[in-house]
């Protein structure tokens, strides 16, 4: 089912009605301009001091709070080959920088951009589409584990006919793999590709679509002598001296679908995104949440690495209520750190699993209501499921449900 689910997204025809981040504010030719956004909110969670995928982990005693969850300052400026990006984002955790980079492109080669420095990883949809322009609070938990912040540093080479199957984008990049961290840890680089086709105004100009696929080969270094490989029901230990300094693989396969119609009801979206491949991780302990456990670094991991095959896909549907500003949004998503174990096994003494191999699931919904085209007012309740493991903290479904209310204000 797993196999038939990555083949049927990737053959499907996608369409990006998005806003890319890698990008200027406009491609028209301007002198400095400044645009951005900010985005206040308030939550309440299920209960108090949980680990949280929902603007972050909820402080030990509180089970509300109020939160900047992004303030975002991004200045560009565009010339006849070239354009520049820088972005900030201020928080009440305080200011760090989110984009900072240069495009050209040269008069004979129209078609191709190289882009240089910090920028969003080009995988997929949802890492490049603008978090002002989405609908959801958040994006998928598998994204935001495997990929935090969004963002790497290096170098990318996009391509986009501007005559000729227009339809078509194509990115290949090369960049650190330690995300914003300004170092990388490692000689090694990793590499993404990334390859979709854009249909707009099909069926009487009311039918968008699109599709795409992406690709991501890299490697964690190993700090240890050992390593955890998987095997039936959990992990074995491998020792040897030569696992230290070890590169081991860190590769992702994933496929999207976006789909737009213009009906007599509103606007209607269907929206989706799957991946699987190859994480290595840590176990979760005292000090790693398990939902910090199969996360991508910044940093030279210290511990033991596992070595997890792991899957995760979201669904996101919105309908426009009869023309007016008010959209409802239904989202669900599924992030499986670990497929070659059950939940049930999860814990068993001599297995070597931990809190970092649990599969969470997330059923989303709510309303945004359009105020004006600068102010959006977004309610959206999140039901987070997990099974039961013979881990103690997790014998049964955790009680980490989360109600979000947003106002955002872009300019």
């Amino acid at each position: 089912m797993k196999r038939f689910l990555f083949y049927f997204f990737t053959l499907l025809p996608f369409i990006s009605f998005s806003q890319n981040n890698n990008a200027p504010s406009s491609n028209d030719i301007h002198d400095i301009k400044i645009t951005g956004y900010l985005q206040t909110q308030f939550q309440k969670a299920q209960s108090p001091g949980i680990y949280s995928w929902s603007g972050g982990d909820f402080n030990t005693n509180s089970d509300s709070r109020f939160i900047i969850r992004r303030g975002r300052l991004k200045i560009d400026r565009v010339d006849k080959f070239s354009s520049i990006v820088f972005q900030l984002d201020g928080t009440q955790d305080g200011i760090r920088l989110m984009d900072a980079f240069i495009q050209f492109h040269d008069s004979t080669f129209t078609s191709f951009k190289l882009t240089a420095g910090l920028f969003n990883r080009p995988f997929g949809y949802s890492i490049v589409y603008s978090s002002g322009y989405r609908d959801f609070p958040e994006r998928a938990r598998v994204f935001q584990t495997l990929m935090p912040r969004e963002r790497d540093i290096g170098a990318m080479l996009s391509f986009q006919p501007k005559k000729t199957a227009r339809f078509l984008t194509a990115d290949l990049a090369i960049v650190n793999g330690s995300g914003l961290s300004a170092r990388d840890y490692d000689s090694r680089k990793d590499i993404i590709g990334n390859l979709g086709f854009k249909f707009d105004s099909l069926v009487n100009k009311k039918l968008h679509l699109g599709f795409g696929g992406s690709i991501y080969k890299g490697t964690v270094r190993s700090n240890t002598n050992t390593y955890f490989k998987p095997t039936n029901n959990g992990f074995i230990g491998i020792t040897d001296a030569n696992n230290e300094n070890r590169n081991f693989k860190r590769d992702y396969y994933g496929a999207n679908l976006q789909l737009a119609y213009d009906n007599n009801f509103g606007n209607t979206t269907f929206k989706t995104e799957y991946i699987q491949g190859k994480q290595p991780g840590v176990a979760a302990s005292s000090s790693i949440s398990g939902f910090a456990a199969s996360q991508s670094f910044a940093i030279q991991p210290s511990g033991n690495l596992y070595l997890r095959n792991f899957n995760g896909y979201f669904f996101w549907f919105t309908q426009q209520i009869s023309h007016t500003k008010l959209t409802a949004i239904i989202g669900y998503d599924v992030y499986d750190p670990n497929t070659d174990i059950e939940e049930k096994e999860i814990g068993r003494p001599g297995n070597n699993t931990t809190a970092g191999d649990i599969k969470f699931s997330t059923l989303g919904y709510g309303l945004t209501y359009a105020l004006n085209n600068r102010l959006k007012l977004t309610i959206y309740n999140e039901h987070v499921h997990n099974d039961a493991t013979l881990l103690t903290d997790y014998q049964g479904d955790v009680k980490d449900n989360v109600f979000t209310t947003r106002l955002q204000y872009r300019w």
